[in-house]
């Protein structure tokens, strides 16, 4: 008779040492991904936090596994922001709080920019957060559009592309002016009023001639990223 083994131990947490190296290849795969987006390798962090591409292997398997262990918390901090906006007194500024926010929080990390926008990875943890952040967004944009004062032919699927909008101004221009993307973006919300009459007053300056010479100087066409695991 087989004897019962017993419940399964418990998983032993990992030594100091193994815990700092994790502790380190996360802080330099926000770094690196934080500049190069989701293009960037596995090589790519471990030669960033001086360690061995064996070690960041036996920490994460592949690229997917780190992406997870990323970007699932700074998603939930975006629902979190969601919510923030549905308890806001007017639904307009809720709404408009909301699209600020996010936007503020991926200006400067274009991985965690390109992880809202795309699918190519975050399949488990990640999709999770994205599926708990959809209906809150629903209930922002509803909530607005039920206030008269968001455009009622707005849809929930337009904050996407409206983010890669921005987004394209920040990569365009954050060599010459790392903020002007406010500018564009307060120009989108008012195009968004349901009374387009009431404008904002712009918080950036548009670049003048030789600003716009020096962006198109430095801009590259930015490469697609990689879904592989390296």
């Amino acid at each position: 008779m087989t004897r019962d083994a017993g419940p399964a131990a418990p998983a032993r947490p990992l030594r100091r040492d193994a815990e700092l190296n994790r502790r380190r290849i996360l802080e330099s795969a926000r770094a690196v991904f934080g500049r190069r987006g989701l293009e960037a390798t596995l090589d790519d962090v471990a030669h960033h936090a001086g360690l061995g591409v064996g070690t960041v292997y036996r920490r994460f398997p592949s690229k997917e596994h780190l992406v997870e262990a990323m970007f699932a918390e700074q998603l939930a901090d975006v629902a979190d922001l969601a919510e923030e906006a549905l308890k806001a007194d007017d639904p307009w500024d809720g709404f408009t709080q909301f699209v600020w926010r996010t936007v503020e929080l991926h200006s400067t990390d274009r991985g965690l920019r390109e992880i809202m926008l795309s699918k190519a990875f975050g399949h488990e943890h990640v999709a999770e957060v994205k599926a708990r952040m959809v209906p809150l967004i629903t209930q922002v944009v509803e909530r607005a559009q039920a206030s008269g004062q968001l455009r009622a032919d707005v849809v929930p699927t337009d904050l996407p592309l409206l983010h890669q909008m921005i987004g394209s101004v920040i990569e365009y221009t954050h060599v010459v002016e790392p903020g002007l993307w406010r500018r564009y973006l307060a120009l989108l919300l008012d195009g968004l009023r349901a009374d387009p009459g009431r404008s904002s007053d712009l918080p950036q300056p548009g670049l003048d001639q030789e600003e716009i010479d020096q962006a198109m100087c430095a801009w590259r066409q930015p490469k697609h990223s990689r879904t592989d695991n390296a």
